[in-house]
């Protein structure tokens, strides 16, 4: 039998487990077929690669050795198969743009200049409420930069393996109907909203986390919160059904006011990521990064609220 990377993957899988039982369970197979392999494997291989007991397992010497060379070999091999992967995608292409982003407000204004810079380059565009799998498309050369935001000093997804740019730090503002009580003030304290009802957007990372961990530091927990889309959101709040969580960069809506939370509780960086060894990436990331630097400012001017907020606290808006 020749050695296959199967068999080091379940050599490796019996040592991380501890146990053939649990090897079994992780890879999917039942003991027995684990054990009769397992017994190929140390057949070929010229020994015993663990000591079994009622315990569980431990690696030989022997072990030990094609152990340590398994933890070389694997991560090698996943590595090439996902380069070859991206070169695979990006070969026999034009210059592109393929753009990936949640449901921020910064993918359609950098959509807009690089079509407007670039008339012959095809832009296309990849949208999902998660970050994990926006960042998945980027690992597997399907994308060449990712717009995506992460709750405050959240890591990014991937960071290992991908290049992440903060482009902008963003106070979360609450969005009020014209209506509400509290929409003539400058600035609202999140204590003042603690019956209201809210609205927000899905999505990855820590922020549903860290607003329940606000309202617990300003002393009540939210009595409901609409999980929706954009235009949902946007409308829960028009009703007066809710109040609404949003970026600082929130464009002016009809019917909608938004305001800063006293002590900018909560943050949203805005991050610009692309895979470090990807061509087309690597070729375009200046024109990129400055045609979304471009798009924050402009997002930034559209708010009267935001921009008034910003000249009195240093530390946010765009990244030096």
């Amino acid at each position: 039998m020749e050695l296959e990377l199967r068999h080091l993957r379940t050599v490796r899988a019996i040592a991380d487990t501890g146990s053939l039982t649990k090897a079994a369970t992780a890879l999917g197979l039942a003991q027995p077929a684990l054990s009769a392999q397992l017994r190929r494997i140390e057949k070929a291989l010229g020994g015993p690669l663990f000591d079994r007991d009622h315990t569980g397992a431990r690696a030989t010497p022997l072990g030990e050795l094609v152990l340590e060379r398994a933890r070389v070999v694997l991560p090698a091999v996943s590595e090439l198969q996902e380069e070859a992967v991206r070169f695979a995608n990006a070969m026999g292409t034009v210059e592109r743009f393929r753009l990936g982003g949640t449901h921020g407000p910064l993918l359609g204004g950098l959509v807009d200049r690089l079509a407007t810079a670039y008339p012959a380059a095809p832009v296309s565009t990849y949208t999902s409420w998660s970050v994990d799998e926006i960042a998945s498309q980027l690992v597997d050369g399907r994308l060449d930069f990712a717009l995506i935001g992460t709750c405050g000093e959240s890591a990014p997804p991937d960071a290992d393996r991908l290049e992440w740019q903060v482009v902008g730090i963003d106070p979360v503002f609450v969005m009020l109907p014209e209506s509400h009580p509290l929409a003539g003030r400058a600035e609202l304290e999140l204590s003042e909203l603690a019956d209201e009802c809210w609205a927000d957007v899905p999505g990855d990372g820590c922020f549903a986390d860290c607003f329940v961990a606000a309202c617990a530091r300003a002393g009540f927990s939210p009595a409901s919160v609409y999980e929706t889309d954009t235009t949902s959101v946007v409308h829960l709040v028009q009703v007066g059904r809710a109040v609404g969580l949003c970026r600082a960069t929130f464009p002016p809506t009809p019917g909608v006011v938004t305001r800063p939370i006293g002590g900018a509780p909560l943050s949203w960086r805005h991050l610009l990521g692309r895979h470090p060894r990807s061509a087309a990436a690597s070729a375009a990331a200046g024109a990129v990064s400055g045609h979304t630097r471009a798009a924050y400012a402009q997002a930034v001017e559209r708010s009267e609220s935001y921009t008034r907020w910003l000249a009195t606290h240093p530390g946010f808006g765009a990244a030096s």
